[in-house]
């Protein structure tokens, strides 16, 4: 069997030629296409991963955080001040002598709730003013009674008292 001789043609040679140019070109598009494609794939990729890397670190982070505030929040806080202040001292006319003792007798009279736990302390809140109201107190000849108008429970116990001269 004999293979006719086409490649002595013209017109055959054109379509030789052609079709080969052709296929480089394409292979020369299909390189530049898949070149493009693969560069976006990478730098898609490594954006991916920098995000991904940043996300691992801000949850690290806050689960630290968080496992610090359950630490915290396992401690009690505890009263450590109290802070007494008379509303009605203008209005007695009371020396500031006379409001810094009872000021201190008031104190003493609840000096035990110092380093108690603050949620104990703000169910029974009724018990620490029934406390301070019912002892009277005794300044220069003077008999005091006092009423609590406020009472802030904080780590600072902030106490606002009318006070009341009684005979």
């Amino acid at each position: 069997m004999h293979i006719p001789p086409y490649y002595k043609k013209e017109s055959w040679q054109r379509f030789f030629a052609g079709t080969f140019i052709g296929a480089i070109i394409a292979f020369v598009v299909f390189t530049y296409m898949y070149g493009q494609f693969y560069e976006r794939w990478v730098e898609e990729n490594l954006n991916l991963r920098s995000q991904l890397n940043e996300l691992e670190n801000k949850y690290e982070i806050l689960e630290d955080s968080k496992r610090e505030l359950d630490e915290k929040s396992k401690e009690k806080i505890t009263v450590n001040t109290i802070e007494v202040k008379i509303d009605n001292e203008k209005q007695l006319k009371l020396d500031s002598l006379i409001v810094h003792q009872l000021e201190e007798l008031i104190r003493e009279q609840i000096k035990d709730v110092v380093g108690k736990d603050i949620n104990s302390l703000a169910e029974n809140y009724k018990l620490l003013t029934s406390t301070i109201e019912s002892k009277t107190y005794k300044v220069e000849g003077f008999t005091y009674n006092a009423k609590v108008k406020q009472m802030f429970v904080t780590s600072t116990i902030n106490i606002n008292i009318e006070i009341t001269i009684s005979n």
